[in-house]
């Protein structure tokens, strides 16, 4: 009897244990993702630019992780961050992080350097795009900003009128890896084209972009790259055509000329772009008449008109990114805190799309996004997020095995 009892203390012992271990062998969803992040990398940023420097408690990674969890799950305040963390604070503790105070995590937000978590989506942007290279005559980028409305709170640095505050995220996109390739963060009362010509320009590559960066200077200075670009023409914008080019019957491109812009602006002043340029009038859906310009005389018609239809991909970018993750609620109102966000939702739409690369379960990026959110911090394997949560089973083999999800 006494050797009946041991065994059975002993085997309810084992039982135990491998629980326990088949549960610490399955990571989290939300510890999956981070693993895309290049932490080594990012130890180097936070380096260089002191970021941790008489830190005790917050450190700059747990300040990251923290902003990752509120995008993953759709949070929509700081106080609903602290609160979701604390409630998971076992798993989190296998992913480094700790459950914050509001306050310290207000604190990070207003006064750690932004440019640690923009140079760090930087970085990643080449691990996001590997396997997508292309040459770089191949290379399109499309170009827009979206705006973001923000409270009074912030009208120290975001006024845009008397009683509106927002802010502008500008864009370069790359619409063949369906991934930005570039932000940059201001007040709403910049222009478009004052943000453009801080940006920095791939020589070879084309660029597509709309009416906001009408300026004869900046699109010379892309011809002068190498670059191609593509846009439209305002209504009165006269041309002085050289020639006229056959158009394809029955397709909605109703005329093809090449000629010159005017040689002179306002005030007299001479237009920098003198190089012959290609205007192809389309017709679309809906009737209206768009008037594309271009620095390319050669390629078909039906190419430019094509890449200037691919405008509406960075459209659909900016209202994924607004729809799934956290650009609308902002968790906090300087300047300062305003960048941050921006970049962890950039940097955790990366992670969304090398994570579903990653898998083949799930295709739709919306489906994927709501699903990592549903399970984030259940413990299953992120190519099953699909399969339902099986509950913790009593077969012992099927234990050793792994075979149930909490």
């Amino acid at each position: 009897m006494a050797l009946i009892l041991l065994c059975s203390k002993r085997l309810a012992t084992f039982w135990d244990t491998e629980k326990d271990q088949a549960m610490l062998h399955q990571n989290s969803v939300f510890h999956s993702l981070m693993k895309h992040v290049p932490w080594s990398r990012f130890d180097q940023i936070v380096e260089k630019y002191g970021a941790d420097e008489l830190v005790r408690k917050l450190t700059t990674k747990r300040q990251l992780i923290a902003l990752l969890y509120g995008q993953f799950s759709g949070s929509t305040s700081l106080r609903e961050v602290v609160t979701g963390m604390e409630s998971h604070e076992t798993r989190l503790y296998h992913v480094g992080a700790v459950p914050v105070k509001r306050s310290t995590m207000s604190d990070a937000n207003s006064k750690r350097p932004w440019q640690v978590f923009s140079e760090l989506f930087a970085q990643m942007l080449p691990q996001a795009h590997r396997g997508l290279r292309r040459a770089t005559k191949e290379a399109v980028r499309l170009i827009d900003s979206t705006s973001v409305r923000l409270s009074s709170l912030s009208g120290s640095w975001a006024t845009f009128s008397a009683d509106v505050f927002g802010a502008k995220a500008h864009v370069v996109y790359d619409p063949n890896a369906d991934r930005p390739v570039y932000f940059a963060v201001t007040p709403a009362n910049v222009n478009d084209i004052t943000a453009a010509k801080a940006m920095p320009i791939e020589p070879g590559a084309t660029y597509v972009y709309d009416l906001g960066y009408y300026d004869y200077g900046w699109w010379a200075g892309l011809d002068d790259a190498g670059c191609r670009f593509v846009t439209r023409l305002k209504k009165n914008t006269p041309l002085s055509v050289l020639k006229e080019n056959r158009v394809p019957k029955n397709s909605n491109i109703l005329r093809d000329r090449i000629g010159h812009l005017p040689a002179r602006l306002a005030n007299s002043r001479q237009n920098p772009l003198q190089v012959p340029v290609r205007e192809i009038t389309v017709i679309i859906d809906t009737g209206k008449l768009l008037r594309i310009v271009t620095n390319d005389l050669d390629a078909p018609a039906e190419e430019i008109a094509d890449l200037y239809k691919q405008r509406w991909q960075i459209e659909l970018f900016f209202r994924w990114v607004k729809q799934t993750l956290r650009i609308k609620h902002f968790i906090g109102v300087s300047e300062n805190a305003v960048r941050i966000q921006i970049a962890v939702a950039l940097i955790a739409f990366l992670i969304l799309r090398m994570a579903q690369l990653a898998q083949k379960a799930v295709h739709s990026p919306l489906e994927f996004a709501r699903l990592v959110r549903t399970n984030l911090m259940h413990r299953r394997p992120i190519n099953q997020m699909l399969k339902p949560l099986q509950p913790i089973p009593t077969n012992p083999n099927q234990l050793k095995l792994g075979l149930y999800f909490q």
